[in-house]
């Protein structure tokens, strides 16, 4: 596949990256990223891989814009409200970038149904707001040998993750949390979250599915990015396989 001078000249700036060039913005173009959650963390991430190029963005989600969403979900305007989630944000992605393909999925993944979701994926971003998705979309993940980024937010505190569990010495996000988290599920509408922190979590999620996807930089695999926004601090921590988690390898 040989890029257009149109694809040239929206992509220049990647190109010009010596670490990503016309090979990696082809393995962008070629590629299947499946999004789980158009919420805070799934909508930035979703508009920075529409604006990288990636070839096809399926978005999971179920959900109606609301507008308690707004605050955060920067997808949406207020005229989506009562609007399927993945319907509002194909139109987005078709008007940030015509070169993207768009799989709108309306539909709850869960454990019965996330390997049949995400077959055929190339990597999957997770920004979903539950542990039961998050384990099933893990297992899919290991299951098919498909490159999971996992994001999270609570109020101040954010995380992400690349997990490749089917791999020796590479933990799952199983590895992680284990196979019953052991806490009720609380979600931001419990206790608050500060918008612009799901914003820097999903664009570093979409950053970290550019690099898996282009192979830039050091492989972040088995390393978890911590984010404490009250105290202004990042720090990252090695997570190690746990010798009795489900996952191979």
């Amino acid at each position: 596949m040989s890029l257009t001078d149109v694809q040239l000249d929206r992509y220049a700036r990647h190109i010009i990256l010596k670490e990503i060039g016309g090979a990696g913005q082809q393995a962008l173009l070629g590629a299947t990223v499946a999004v789980i959650g158009a919420g805070g963390i799934g909508s930035p991430a979703i508009l920075y891989l529409a604006a990288a190029g990636v070839g096809r963005i399926r978005v999971i989600d179920d959900d109606i814009v609301d507008l308690s969403n707004l605050q955060r979900q920067t997808l949406f305007g207020t005229a989506d409200i009562g609007r399927p989630k993945v319907e509002a944000a194909a139109d987005r992605i078709a008007a940030t970038n015509p070169d993207v393909g768009i799989e709108p999925v309306t539909v709850r993944i869960d454990a019965r149904n996330a390997a049949a979701l995400l077959d055929g994926a190339d990597l999957i971003v997770d920004g979903c707001d539950n542990f039961a998705t998050r384990l099933a979309v893990s297992d899919a993940s290991t299951a098919l040998r498909v490159p999971l980024v996992s994001a999270a937010v609570g109020q101040f505190d954010g995380q992400l993750g690349t997990w490749r569990g089917w791999e020796a010495g590479k933990p799952c996000y199983r590895c992680l949390v284990g196979d019953d988290p052991g806490r009720a599920d609380i979600s931001c509408a419990d206790q608050g979250v500060l918008g612009a922190l799901t914003g820097v979590m999903g664009s570093l999620a979409a950053m970290e599915a550019i690099r898996a996807l282009t192979g830039f930089g050091d492989d972040p695999a088995g390393r978890l990015l911590l984010v404490d926004a009250l105290a202004f601090r990042f720090r990252t921590i090695a997570v190690p396989k746990d010798p009795g988690c489900r996952c191979p390898g």
